[in-house]
């Protein structure tokens, strides 16, 4: 059986004090795959981390996307839920989006894993890639 853990907006701490610069908030779903009994083979990463961008605001001043914090808010993540990072898939979700005169054009829904090197509890240094088949068809029923 398959856990939501959390699925809702989280906020993150941005740098700079006051100013809190690079401050946020994203859609952040966490699922723990660890209890599917379909599963054939045991899931070495069982925690998938999906964050994705809330729909854009009136002011962009502050906004600040989910792929230029997403270290950031790895780390900030892992804190808050107490996650093993060794255990945990992270995940960038871009829905589908269209636009033009009479929204003719489409920017297809799109999943990008994004590898960490962790120094202790900090995430850095990511790296993305796309997400291949059967995790793909996961995320996708997830996201749904």
């Amino acid at each position: 059986m398959m856990i939501v853990i959390y699925d809702d907006i989280f906020k993150w701490k941005g740098h700079g004090g006051i100013f809190k610069l690079a401050a946020g908030s994203c859609r952040l779903r966490i699922f723990d795959l660890s209890g599917e009994k379909k599963q054939r083979v045991a899931v070495l990463k069982p925690i998938l981390v999906v964050v994705s961008d809330l729909p854009d605001e009136t002011s962009y001043l502050k906004k600040v996307t989910v792929r230029s914090c997403c270290s950031h808010i790895a780390t900030s993540v892992v804190k808050a839920f107490r996650l093993d990072h060794h255990r945990m898939v992270f995940v960038e979700y871009h829905p589908r989006k269209t636009y033009g005169k009479n929204d003719e054009k489409v920017i297809p829904e799109k999943f990008d894993v994004v590898d960490f090197k962790w120094f202790g509890d900090k995430a850095l240094h990511p790296k993305w890639r796309a997400v291949k088949p059967p995790l793909l068809d996961t995320l996708k029923s997830l996201v749904s």
